[in-house]
C-alpha cells in the first residue's frame, strides 16, 4: 500500500483548509496530517471502557491511516472541543416537521440557525407549509406561501457563520401534489434566489401512474377546518375534495383510513408537469426527484418514522432530526503493486478497515456534538451510519482492468458486500 506520506499538493492544501486544527489565531495545532489522524483516533477511542482505550487508540490510528476516511466534521471537529466547543462531528441532518403556523416556522428557523452554526448541514420539508393565497386563520390575510419562508430560511443560512471552515449547507423538499409545486420547480430560475438550498421533489407512485396513463394531476392542500370553506365544501366531490396521506393528521379532518381532507387548488395534466420538471432538471440541474414512496417502503425501519427529507446532498434520506454519519474507504490504499502485472487488492487488510471503521463511526454517535435535544435523542436511539467507497475507477486502473470489464465487474461485486 502507499506510504502514509504520500500526499498530492491538493491533498494537503484541501487538509490545511478544510480539516487541520488551528487555535484562534491561526497558528496550526495539527502539525501533521497524522497529528490530525492522532487527534480524532484518540476522542473516538476516549468512548471505549479505560482498559481499552489505548488498544484501540491505536486500532483507529491504523485504520485511519490505511484508507478509512471519516465524514468531514468528525475530521474536523473530533477531539477539538478546547478550541471549537459548539461544534458538531455530524456533518448533516434533516429539520423536524415544519408546522403550518408563524410559531412553527419560526421555530424551526431558530433550530436551523443553531445546526448551520454546529458545522450540519440541514435538510427540511417545505410543503406542509399552505400555498400561496390561502387564508390564515384569525389574521385576516392570506399566506404569501412556502417560498416566501423559504427565503427567510436561506437568508439564515447565508448569514449564520458555519464552523469547520465550510459554507452552511440546506436541502429543500417538495411534495409533488402540492399547489404551489410548479412555483418551488421555477423558484431558482430567479437570480439570486435560495443559493444556499438544494431542491428536491418528493415524487409519488400515484403520480407516476398518473403520468403514464395521461391522467389530471390534482393540486391540493389539507382543508383548514377553522376556515369558513369548510362548512360550504362537499367532502363527497372529489372535485373539491380528496382524501391523501399527510404527514400529520393534527388539526385537520381525516376518515376512517386516517387519510386527511385536502382542498382541490387546481387540476392540471401530470404530463404537463412531468414535462416542467423534466425542462428543468435538464436546463437548470435542479430540482432533484426523490421517489418517496420507494424510500419509505425500503426503508428497515419504516415502523418507527416517515422520511420527507433527505439531508443537503440528496444521499441519505432521513427522518425527523435524523442525522447523517457517513465515511468512506479509499479503495486505492488497498492495491499492492499497482500499475504492474503483479497488481492486487489486499482484500485482509480491507475487511479489517471495515471492521474497525464501523466502531469509529458508532463511537462518534456518543460525541456527537447536535445542538438540538430532539437530534442527539434521535441519533442516540438509532445509532444509524454509513460506509461507502472511493476510488473505484482508479483503483481498477491501477490493476490494469478496464472500467466496465468482466474483470472489474466481478472486482466491484466483490467489494460491494464486504461495506454492505
Amino acid at each position: 500500500m502507499y506510504k502514509r506520506q504520500d500526499y498530492q499538493p491538493a491533498s494537503l492544501d484541501i487538509w490545511d483548509k478544510k480539516y487541520r486544527l488551528k487555535d484562534i489565531s491561526g497558528q496550526s495545532i495539527d502539525l501533521s496530517i497524522d497529528d490530525t489522524f492522532k487527534r480524532v483516533a484518540k476522542a473516538l477511542a476516549e468512548v471505549e471502557h479505560p482498559s481499552v482505550q489505548d488498544k484501540w487508540e491505536k486500532e483507529f490510528f491504523w485504520a485511519l491511516s490505511s484508507g478509512a476516511i471519516p465524514a468531514g466534521r468528525i475530521m474536523s471537529n473530533a477531539g477539538a472541543g478546547e478550541h471549537k466547543p459548539a461544534t458538531s462531528t455530524i456533518n448533516c441532518t434533516v429539520s423536524g416537521s415544519i408546522s403550518d403556523s408563524m410559531t412553527g416556522i419560526l421555530e424551526k428557523v431558530t433550530e436551523a440557525g443553531l445546526t448551520l452554526k454546529a458545522g450540519c448541514g440541514i435538510g427540511y420539508e417545505f410543503s406542509t407549509l399552505r400555498p400561496k393565497g390561502a387564508c390564515v386563520t384569525g389574521a385576516g390575510a392570506y399566506t404569501s406561501g412556502p417560498l416566501s419562508f423559504m427565503d427567510i430560511y436561506d437568508k439564515t443560512c447565508y448569514t449564520v457563520s458555519s464552523a469547520g471552515g465550510r459554507r452552511g449547507a440546506q436541502m429543500g423538499t417538495f411534495d409533488v401534489g402540492h399547489p404551489d409545486v410548479e412555483d418551488f420547480i421555477k423558484a431558482k430560475r430567479e437570480d439570486g434566489r435560495l443559493r444556499q438550498f438544494n431542491l428536491s421533489l418528493l415524487i409519488t407512485e400515484e403520480f407516476i401512474k398518473a403520468v403514464k396513463e395521461d391522467e389530471n394531476w390534482p393540486l391540493a392542500f389539507p382543508l383548514d377546518p377553522n376556515l369558513p370553506e369548510a362548512k360550504l365544501v362537499s367532502f363527497e366531490d372529489p372535485s373539491q375534495i380528496i382524501w391523501r396521506e399527510w404527514t400529520t393528521t393534527q388539526g385537520y379532518i381525516t376518515n376512517d383510513d386516517g387519510l386527511v381532507a385536502c382542498k382541490v387548488y387546481k387540476v392540471i395534466k401530470a404530463r404537463e408537469l412531468w414535462d416542467l420538471i423534466m425542462d428543468s432538471t435538464y436546463n437548470y440541474a435542479e430540482p432533484g426527484f426523490i421517489l418517496i414512496d420507494k424510500v419509505n417502503e425500503m426503508n428497515n425501519n419504516w415502523f418507527d418514522e416517515n422520511i420527507r427529507a433527505t439531508n443537503p446532498c440528496g444521499e441519505q434520506p432521513l427522518p425527523a432530526y435524523g442525522s447523517c454519519l457517513l465515511g468512506s474507504v479509499n479503495l486505492t490504499r488497498f492495491i499492492q503493486h499497482p500499475f504492474t502485472d503483479e497488481a492486487t487488492f489486499n482484500w485482509e487488510s480491507f475487511r479489517k478497515v471495515v471492521g474497525v471503521f464501523t466502531r469509529m463511526l458508532d463511537n462518534v454517535v456518543e460525541i456527537n456534538g447536535l445542538p438540538i435535544e430532539q437530534q442527539r435523542e434521535e441519533i442516540s436511539r438509532k445509532r444509524r451510519h454509513g460506509m461507502g467507497f472511493l476510488g473505484l475507477g482508479s483503483a481498477m486502473t491501477m490493476m490494469r482492468m478496464k472500467y466496465g470489464s468482466p474483470a472489474s465487474v466481478s472486482y466491484t461485486h466483490l467489494t460491494l458486500p464486504t461495506i454492505l
